[in-house]
């Protein structure tokens, strides 16, 4: 079995594979201060409680965008499991092809992604859509081609720099509104959000899809935290939501080979 974790800015996600099958899923908040200890016990428990031995997870693949939980994230992997862990990073075997100035710079999440879903869909053109703490955009093209990447606030970011930038303005729950416009407080930073969200998302993959695929529509895929939210949008052609994971694990056989 492999134990697949992509660690965000907001909360590590982690699966469990048995070859290509994902047979659990759980996340946990990413606290930068975590010591080995915690996180080892943390995942040692979930293991546990889900009836899934220690000793059956056979590799580690990690996916992190927060480096100050990558030594004690790797350092509970050696003493609680006894593997030293595979890191989705730059220079491994992606099975693409970089067309960026600087490739070094790409996030391990993005190119996990990308590299599943190239691997599910073979020969086509792709933006993936991934809304996490910063909603992603990447193009791919049908020649495995990772082409650049768009960034922008993802929507809960969005929310808490409102309501801390801000005297008055609470959290709220992220929702569709009833309304565009909306009749108290609440409904109208949901709709903000919301709406705000769902107009970036539409003009970028309009640009995107413009300027890199003139010829032919890309297939778009949304995935993340947040696709859900938008899946009656009609903005994709297909939600994955755990296409980050599946591409850790097949970064890891692509170099275990």
């Amino acid at each position: 079995m492999y134990l697949c974790l992509d660690v965000g800015s907001s909360q590590i996600y982690g699966g469990v594979f048995h070859q290509d099958k994902l047979l659990l899923k759980f996340r946990h908040e990413t606290h930068r201060q975590s010591t080995s200890d915690q996180l080892g016990i943390f995942l040692k428990n979930v293991l546990r409680e889900n009836d899934i031995a220690v000793e059956m997870i056979e590799y580690i693949a990690i996916s992190s965008v927060v480096p100050p939980v990558d030594y004690s994230l790797g350092s509970a992997c050696i003493k609680y499991f006894n593997i030293e862990p595979f890191w989705v990073k730059a220079g491994i075997k992606t099975g693409l092809k970089l067309k960026t100035k600087h490739p070094n710079q790409i996030g391990s999440d993005l190119i996990a992604t990308s590299i599943a879903a190239v691997d599910q869909n073979p020969n086509k053109n792709i933006i993936v859509v991934d809304f996490g703490t910063a909603t992603t955009y990447v193009p791919i093209s049908a020649k495995k081609e990772f082409l650049g990447a768009v960034i922008q606030t993802g929507v809960r970011t969005s929310m808490h720099a409102l309501q801390s930038s801000t005297e008055q303005l609470p959290t709220v729950q992220i929702t569709k509104p009833e309304s565009v416009v909306g009749r108290d407080t609440i409904s109208c930073i949901q709709s903000g959000l919301y709406y705000g969200q769902l107009g970036a998302t539409r003009e970028i993959i309009k640009g995107m899809s413009k300027e890199l695929f003139p010829d032919k529509k890309p297939l778009v895929i949304g995935t993340g935290g947040f696709a859900n939210l938008f899946e009656q949008e009609k903005l994709f052609n297909k939600i994955e939501s755990d296409l980050v994971l599946h591409g850790v694990r097949i970064a890891l056989g692509m170099n275990l080979s």
